[in-house]
């Protein structure tokens, strides 16, 4: 490179390192009022742009979670809607099981309704499901459908379970079906 197209590379804003064809360009200088305008207008563009971005990635951000949440909603309800069906049939397992007479306990086919039992609790329990204590707890109308009640000897309100007449179930905390209870004093067992 010669010395005037040296000077000329430098005069048209590019700073060169001695080395033949080797020029790195610097920015130009701001030399009007109107340009020092535009390079304001330009950046004010741009952090609106960036602001315009990261607003939208924080609302996508916001619509995945919504959207999982919803889906695990509708998976809860499904699940709960079939929970629902299957447990009379359980109930019924349970009652099979307990009008068994004693001395037919050990028997293969007893022994394995008892088995069919236990793989369909463990089904229920995988799902989710948890039995609702109610035998001895106050009333809760929330958890407990009271079926019947037995006054106090005093004529002191019933608040206690005394006696379960079909157990409650819950989903996670979703009350899938309330305890058929009878109430009375604490203390009474009938």
């Amino acid at each position: 490179m010669t010395d005037t197209e040296q000077q000329r590379a430098t005069n048209d804003g590019e700073a060169t390192f001695g080395v033949a064809g080797a020029t790195l360009a610097t920015e130009p200088e701001v030399t009007s009022v109107a340009e020092e305008e535009d390079v304001k207008r330009i950046a004010a563009e741009r952090d609106e742009f960036l602001d315009q971005l990261q607003r939208a990635r924080a609302e996508f951000a916001n619509y995945r979670r919504r959207t999982e949440q919803e889906r695990s909603t509708l998976r809860q309800v499904a699940n709960q809607g079939l929970l629902i069906q299957i447990l009379p049939a359980y109930d019924d397992l349970q009652r099979a099981l307990a009008a068994v007479p004693a001395d037919q306990r050990e028997t293969p086919l007893a022994q394995g309704v008892v088995l069919i039992e236990r793989k369909f609790w463990s089904a229920l329990e995988r799902a989710g499901v948890s039995p609702i204590a109610a035998a001895g707890q106050p009333f809760d109308p929330a958890q407990h459908e009271a079926v019947e009640m037995v006054p106090g000897g005093d004529g002191s309100p019933a608040d206690t379970v005394v006696s379960v007449y079909q157990t409650g179930y819950r989903l996670g905390d979703a009350l899938l079906r309330p305890a058929m209870v009878k109430v009375g004093p604490a203390g009474e067992n009938q």
